[in-house]
């Protein structure tokens, strides 16, 4: 069976996410700077069997876009042009960077280690994902 990748989309870095490929554990994958993302993406699927990718869709709390909004509806259009074969899901990632805190918090990591911002990030793109999957 194929993996789910979660990707929580920033402008200098992406978290990314992906099951195992029996599609039942999200687990935190890499962080990778936003100008070797599209490099690291293909190295990746070429690597692995990825049927479906989930980008965090950023809503603010009140449902309207931030400012990065459309750049991961460009980065859908992107994919889907990219990879055809690939179903790309948007899944709302509000309160996921709180909720991947918290996380980290819980689980004892160093308050060092929780000052990394590349931490966090794919944490968040396994909340993603985990949000993901209990939607299906």
């Amino acid at each position: 069976m194929s993996r789910v990748l979660a990707i929580d989309y920033g402008l200098k870095r992406v978290g990314i996410a992906v099951t195992d490929p029996l599609r039942i554990i999200a687990s935190p994958l890499a962080v990778v700077d936003e100008s070797h993302f599209k490099k690291w993406l293909q190295e990746y699927i070429n690597s692995e069997q990825v049927g479906e990718m989930v980008l965090g869709y950023p809503l603010k709390l009140d449902g309207t876009e931030t400012d990065l909004t459309k750049n991961v509806l460009a980065l859908k259009t992107e994919l889907i042009e990219e990879y055809p074969d690939i179903s790309i899901s948007l899944v709302d990632e509000r309160l996921t960077s709180k909720m991947a805190k918290q996380s980290l918090l819980d689980s004892g990591v160093p308050k060092m280690k929780r000052k990394q911002k590349g931490s966090l990030d794919s944490v968040s793109a396994s909340l993603i994902l985990q949000t993901y999957l209990s939607m299906k």
